[in-house]
């Protein structure tokens, strides 16, 4: 299977280990091992990104700019192969190879505050850092990606179609999500608003996107494949969805869904530790909004695939969609009760 990607690296298959690595949902990755060196190689989802080529871009035009401007930080671009590109494309699908960065490690849980400000330090480094860079000149590498506009809309087309059966087991949710509209309303606020500039932003920051050292100190973020331009509120409330709760959205017992205070200070301090400077005053007024943001977008996400019979995420058992959607409302809620504290 790898012998005609690793030969355009110039590798010889039989010297090279390849191993299955980590456990991402989009791409497929493995570990290659050849002389001792070790590589990350992986197969792009062109069925998520439709055009690969598009991320390879953004990946190139980030990795000039940082060269010039900041070539001390860490920035995980592919490596050229021998025809010098860095996206190859074959009949089995679009591959790149990346510098495995030895030393680091990659977390799948987030086990204590330190962790959270670190991550969230990374993650404002590196909008920081491509401040000067011009956002829009990024491709968008998947349209509408966190539009919370389109995603209410797409919600309240699947309420039209939807069975009465599925209906009626979502009705409290949907009253929920309706009765919750004014977080949509704020975001179009946000989208008219001149002093709220679009931004070089990540759009993924889970806290296995953030490599540590040893120490379990933040070396850089990874995963750039989202990388477009966007609002500072979709990195801010992304990690408040995912490291704010000690439950993950998986999660079905609804009674142990709950906002770990100290977290989002974590959060807090470790982001504007890096943004302070940056963001306009504007902006910081929405700094808490960002995690209603995301978490009501991720219950409509959820609730409308379920309604339409799971054809987006799919379903690992019955109901599998609306229980997430049930999940990450209690999440909302737990939040909105804390609002004014926060």
């Amino acid at each position: 299977m790898f012998e005609n990607i690793l030969s355009v690296y110039g590798f010889d298959s039989d010297k090279t280990i390849v191993q299955p690595f980590g456990d991402g949902l989009i791409n497929h990755t493995w570990k290659v091992n050849i002389d001792h060196k070790n590589y990350i190689l992986q197969q792009v989802n062109n069925e998520v990104f439709k055009q690969p080529s598009d991320i390879d871009e953004n990946l190139t035009l980030l990795r000039d700019y940082l060269s010039k401007e900041n070539p001390d930080y860490l920035f995980v671009s592919p490596v050229k192969a021998t025809n010098g590109q860095t996206l190859i494309h074959n009949d089995a699908g679009y591959y790149r190879l990346f510098p495995f960065v030895e030393g680091s490690t990659s977390l799948n849980v987030l086990q204590n505050k330190e962790e959270a400000y670190e991550a969230a330090k990374q993650f404002g480094k590196f909008s920081r850092i491509l401040n000067g860079f011009k956002a829009e000149d990024l491709n968008i590498t998947i349209p509408n990606f966190h539009n919370l506009i389109l995603r209410y809309d797409q919600f309240t087309q699947a309420c039209k179609k939807a069975s009465a059966e599925r209906l009626e087991k979502a009705a409290d949710g949907i009253q929920f999500i309706k009765d919750h509209q004014g977080i949509v309303d704020i975001f179009r606020e946000i989208l008219s608003d001149k002093n709220i500039p679009l931004r070089v932003i990540h759009h993924d920051t889970k806290i296995s996107n953030v490599l540590f050292d040893s120490q379990n100190k933040g070396i850089c973020v990874i995963d750039l494949d989202t990388v477009m331009p966007g609002y500072f509120i979709s990195d801010v409330g992304d990690m408040m969805r995912t490291y704010l709760c000690e439950a993950s959205e998986e999660e079905t017992d609804l009674t142990k869904i709950s906002i770990r205070k100290p977290f989002f200070k974590a959060i807090y301090d470790g982001y504007m530790a890096e943004m302070e400077s940056v963001l306009t005053a504007a902006e910081k007024n929405y700094f808490t909004y960002a995690g209603k943001f995301i978490i009501y977008m991720q219950a409509i996400r959820f609730l409308a695939d379920y309604l339409q019979n799971d054809i987006y995420y799919g379903a690992k058992y019955e109901g599998h969609n609306f229980n997430r959607a049930m999940n990450q409302i209690e999440l909302l809620k737990a939040y909105l009760e804390l609002e004014k504290e926060l």
